[in-house]
């Protein structure tokens, strides 16, 4: 395979403070589609949650920190359907009136991509780029913003179906939100708590034994419902499955 060029990893929040497996996997994938990968130490939040609370000052001082971390990269890729999608749909918005950053943020946005796009629409992979192994029951949760935002459906399915092990099974009403919103969960806990409730019967009724996304606070929501109601269904992120890491513990395991 010809070399690729240099990437930018987006490592996202909760990558970095929960779930750092996510971001080995994701490097891992990477690489052995044969891309370099390096992740920019000045990196932060990409400002969605600021953004989605109201808050436009501050989504606007991130989003130009993140533009100057990741200018000198031909590609930026975040396995996180709505980091990357606030970065390639939000951020020429965000800062249209600033005349320094707005065509900076088009570039930006233009060379953004969630991982399972990358390596499918960038690189055109019709299979996990590297052998993985995953011996399991898949069924696979489409984020609002992978699905609604990035348009992603086909893609994570064809990718899960490559690896070796891998049972795939559709999710029921697979459209439906699982209720984390990021600070919808926050602003409205008795209806998000209904939602997650509504997608964990899904999940338990496809009879799967592991449920994949793309996105970290689906997952997070989702696992900590499963847990609570003693539901026997791990979640980990479409990265790991995709590079084989089955000694890397489920989503919330041995927590409260």
């Amino acid at each position: 395979m010809p070399s690729q060029p240099v990437v930018g990893l987006f490592v996202t929040c909760l990558v970095d403070l929960f779930r750092p497996s996510v971001g080995f996997a994701t490097v891992k994938l990477l690489e052995a589609a044969g891309c370099t990968v390096e992740v920019p130490a000045a990196q932060t939040c990409c400002g969605q949650p600021a953004y989605n609370s109201g808050d436009r000052e501050d989504a606007r001082a991130l989003a130009r920190q993140t533009i100057d971390a990741f200018e000198p990269y031909a590609h930026v890729v975040a396995p996180s359907g709505s980091c990357a999608g606030m970065i390639s749909r939000h951020y020429p918005a965000l800062l249209k009136d600033d005349p320094a950053y707005a065509p900076k943020a088009e570039a930006l946005a233009a060379r953004t991509h969630e991982l399972v796009a990358f390596l499918t629409r960038v690189l055109k992979l019709e299979r996990v780029p590297a052998p993985a192994r995953f011996a399991a029951r898949v069924t696979y949760h489409d984020s609002c913003s992978a699905l609604r935002e990035l348009g992603l459906d086909a893609e994570p399915r064809r990718l899960l179906a490559s690896v070796e092990g891998v049972e795939l099974v559709e999710l029921p009403d697979r459209e439906s939100c699982c209720g984390f919103g990021g600070t919808f969960c926050v602003k409205y806990p008795e209806i998000s708590t209904r939602m997650v409730e509504a997608k964990c019967m899904a999940i338990a009724a496809t009879g799967a034994d592991t449920v994949s996304s793309g996105d970290l606070g689906c997952l997070m929501n989702i696992a900590g419902r499963l847990k609570r109601e003693g539901k026997p269904v791990e979640a980990r992120h479409i990265a790991e499955i995709l590079a084989g890491a089955r000694e890397t513990p489920a989503i919330g395991a041995g927590r409260d």
